[in-house]
C-alpha cells in the first residue's frame, strides 16, 4: 500500500514538472511515418537550419540518414536521438544485393531510354575482372567512380542506346596495318562497339589478351555479348591512358579529377578546348550521377 503511495505520488510530481513525456511514451503518439525504400531516390543533401519533418531522408557524406524525429536541421552525424543511418534500394549503407555501389533502380533511372543489350546483370557480371573498380578509398570516392564511369559511357553511346559506332564512313579507318598481327577479322571490323565504343585492331588485341578472349579475331562479340562488352569498357577504364596521362580509374581514385577520365578517352578531340561543348555535357551529366548516387563530383571537372 505504501508502495503504491510513493509511484503515484511520484507520478504526480513528474507529470507537474512536465518530465513524464520524457519517461513515459505518450498512449496516442502518432508513429513516425513508414517512409519506402523508393524515397532514398528523391533524397536531398542534409542542410544545416532546414526543418526535417520525421521521416525524411538526407544524404550527408556519401551516407543516408532518416529523420527518427522532427528537427530544425542538426547534423546527422552528432544529433543521433534524430538521425539515424539509413540503408534502403539505392542509397545508404547497403545500397544493392549484388554489392556493386549502383543499385539496378539507379541504374534504371540513369539510362531510362537504354538499349536492353547493356543490362545491368552484365555489368555486374564483368566487375569481377577489375576488383578494385569502385572498391578503392572511400564510399565517397567509390561512388564518384560509378558516376565518372557511368557519365563517360552515358556520352559515348548516347545514353547507352547506341551498341555501336554509327559513322558507318569511319569503319575503314581503324585498321593499323603496321601492327604485326594486322587486321584479320577484316580492314572494316574494328569501328566503336560497346559501352565504351572500343576501337581499333590494335585495343581489341590487347583487351582480348588481358580478359583472355580472341578479339582480335572476332571483335563482334563486343556487340553481340553484353557481359564481354561490358568487360571491354571495364579493361580500358581500369587500365588504359589512353591519349591522356593515367586510366579513367587513376584520375579519379587519385583525385586527379573527373577532367582527366575525360582526356585519357578523347585527348585533344575534346580537351584543351578542342570541343568544350562535348566536355560540358560529360560533366552535366557526371553531377547528375553524382547526386542520384549521393556523392560529390569533387575537384577539376575540366580538361
Amino acid at each position: 500500500m505504501l508502495r503504491k503511495r510513493i509511484v503515484t505520488l511520484l507520478m504526480t510530481l513528474l507529470l507537474a514538472t512536465g518530465l513524464s513525456a520524457a519517461l513515459v511514451p505518450a498512449v496516442n503518439a502518432a508513429p513516425a511515418p513508414a517512409v519506402s525504400a523508393a524515397s532514398c531516390a528523391t533524397a536531398t543533401n542534409w542542410q544545416a537550419g532546414t526543418w526535417y519533418p520525421a521521416g525524411s531522408i538526407v544524404r550527408y557524406n556519401g551516407s543516408y540518414y532518416r529523420a527518427e524525429h522532427a528537427n530544425p536541421g542538426y547534423d546527422p552525424v552528432i544529433s543521433h536521438w534524430y538521425w539515424h543511418p539509413h540503408s534502403c534500394d539505392g542509397g545508404g549503407q547497403n545500397p544493392s544485393p549484388s554489392g556493386f555501389v549502383v543499385s539496378e533502380a539507379q541504374f534504371n533511372q540513369m539510362f531510362p531510354n537504354r538499349n536492353s543489350f547493356y543490362t545491368y546483370s552484365g555489368l555486374v557480371a564483368a566487375l569481377s575482372s577489375y576488383p578494385g573498380f569502385t572498391n578503392t578509398g572511400s564510399l565517397e570516392v567509390q561512388r564518384r567512380e560509378a558516376a565518372a564511369f557511368l557519365a563517360n559511357v552515358s556520352h559515348e553511346t548516347g545514353g547507352l542506346v547506341h551498341i555501336v559506332e554509327q559513322n558507318t564512313g569511319n569503319y575503314s579507318h581503324y585498321c593499323d596495318w603496321s601492327q604485326p598481327y594486322g587486321c584479320p577479322a577484316g580492314q572494316s571490323a574494328y569501328y566503336g562497339k560497346g559501352p565504351i565504343q572500343l576501337s581499333w585492331n590494335f585495343n581489341y588485341k590487347a583487351a582480348g589478351d588481358a580478359l583472355g578472349i580472341d578479339l582480335l579475331n572476332n571483335p563482334w562479340l563486343v556487340q553481340n555479348d553484353s557481359a564481354v562488352a561490358w568487360r571491354t569498357a571495364l579493361w580500358f577504364w581500369n587500365t588504359q591512358s589512353g591519349a591522356g596521362n593515367m586510366s579513367g580509374h587513376q584520375a579519379i581514385v587519385s583525385g586527379a579529377g573527373f577532367g582527366e577520365s575525360i582526356r585519357s578517352i578523347n585527348g585533344s578531340i575534346e580537351c584543351n578546348g578542342g570541343n568544350p561543348g562535348q566536355v560540358q555535357s560529360r560533366i552535366n551529366t557526371f553531377q547528375s550521377f553524382t547526386q542520384l548516387l549521393g556523392t560529390t563530383p569533387g575537384g577539376n571537372l575540366y580538361c
